[in-house]
């Protein structure tokens, strides 16, 4: 069989899997699962184009890492065939420990473990099926090869993960602020002191891609609509348990029933390979089946919150830089409570406060360096003349109140 195959991708172009082992991995269950995981969880609610997957994403990062590798290559940079076909393979399986909706439940089915962790106990059970072909990839992964550039390719701030999602989300929500010119960035690329550096020449297309990640993060990822139907969907299955504790029957499949009926941790996924298994087992399909069937659930709270998602009459969200007072807080307890006819151990799930934080930029976090023509390293905040960059590093903090529309 030809495992050399071409992948016609939207934004690339023609996409070249390098090798049967890659070809392998792909085919894996545990990969084709990311076919049904959005990349951008419910952001289709704002931007209806964003419907692409986690699939696409871990294919076009896997096609910038083939391009940057050779970049350095071509700059004498040694790199063996087993390490550049390693590199690739660690970012293929970045994101493959993704739950389903991405990062929007990431911590509501498990607590306390994040998808990195759940992704490197996928690729150790993978690597036992391969017979321990991944070893050198999840060293990479995990930044325990000695060449840390190759980690840094795959997890850093200015890694092909990052230049993937956002051209992606990019061009698949239409939002242009978030186009990158990441062909040049990886042009740029260099290695100094065992580590990634960007060429002083593309210092400018470095400057781009900071301001279009603070862009995309306000106007798409953490638009308050997007924000507003993330929440509802936690709410919905923090209730779903909840009712489930109370021995109440709530429909799931089988793996999503597994993580409603569990209290599963961290510990409990090292100790017991059961639990990894039903989490490979779930993707979006699962969440939505039981919020369809919750619509007509004889609980009114589930009932109402799944209506709601269903039908998409969200939260009404309020962001702002400052915490709501808390008279406001408890009139529309009040409100909501009268409204829907809930008491005080029940109305937390349609008023409640949040706040939201990102920066552009984490100064300090796997800086991004920039080789100067006289053979310094600079950090990209020193080296650049815009006067804005250092405030990009700075994190933002919002505070969210959201509330049922009927109570504008």
């Amino acid at each position: 069989m030809n495992k050399k195959k071409i992948i016609n991708d939207p934004v690339y172009g023609f996409v070249s899997i390098p090798s049967d082992l890659i070809f392998d991995l792909i085919q894996h269950r545990y990969f084709q699962r990311l076919r049904y995981i959005k990349q951008v969880s419910l952001t289709h609610l704002v931007y209806p184009g964003a419907l692409h997957t986690r699939f696409q994403h871990a294919l076009g990062a896997m096609h910038l890492m083939g391009l940057a590798l050779e970049t350095l290559k071509g700059k004498d940079i040694d790199i063996t065939a087993e390490e550049e076909e390693a590199a690739i393979i660690a970012i293929l399986l970045h994101d493959i420990g993704h739950g389903p909706f991405s990062h929007s439940l990431e911590h509501t089915l498990v607590q306390g473990v994040s998808h990195e962790h759940i992704s490197s106990l996928i690729m150790n059970e993978m690597n036992r099926k391969f017979n321990g072909s991944l070893s050198m990839a999840i060293d990479i992964f995990k930044d325990k090869y000695p060449k840390r550039f190759l980690h840094q390719l795959v997890s850093s701030q200015l890694d092909t993960d990052r230049m993937d999602y956002l051209n992606r989300d990019s061009f698949f929500t239409g939002v242009s602020e978030g186009v990158i010119s990441f062909d040049r960035i990886i042009k740029m690329l260099n290695v100094a002191n065992n580590g990634l550096v960007i060429e002083q020449k593309g210092i400018y297309s470095v400057e781009k891609f900071l301001i279009a990640r603070r862009l995309m993060y306000w106007q798409v990822y953490l638009h308050k609509t997007v924000l507003s139907a993330e929440q509802m969907l936690i709410k919905i299955l923090q209730r779903a348990k909840e009712l489930t504790d109370k021995g109440n029957n709530v429909f799931a499949t089988e793996a999503l029933k597994h993580f409603i009926d569990n209290r599963v941790t961290k510990e409990d996924f090292l100790q017991d390979r059961t639990h990894l298994e039903f989490f490979t087992m779930l993707d979006d399909t699962d969440i939505l089946a039981t919020v369809k069937m919750g619509v007509k659930h004889e609980d009114t709270v589930l009932s109402k919150l799944c209506e709601q998602f269903m039908t998409r009459r969200l939260y009404h969200v309020e962001l702002s830089n400052f915490m709501p007072t808390k008279e406001r807080i408890e009139a529309l307890r009040r409100a909501a409570m009268n409204l829907f006819k809930v008491g005080e151990d029940e109305v937390h799930y349609f008023v409640f406060t949040q706040s939201v934080e990102n920066s552009a930029y984490d100064a300090g976090e796997g800086n991004i360096n920039i080789l100067m023509k006289d053979g310094t390293i600079q950090d990209i905040t020193t080296a650049s003349d815009l006067s804005n960059l250092e405030v990009l590093a700075k994190k933002v903090k919002k505070f969210m109140i959201a509330y049922p529309k009927e109570l504008r």
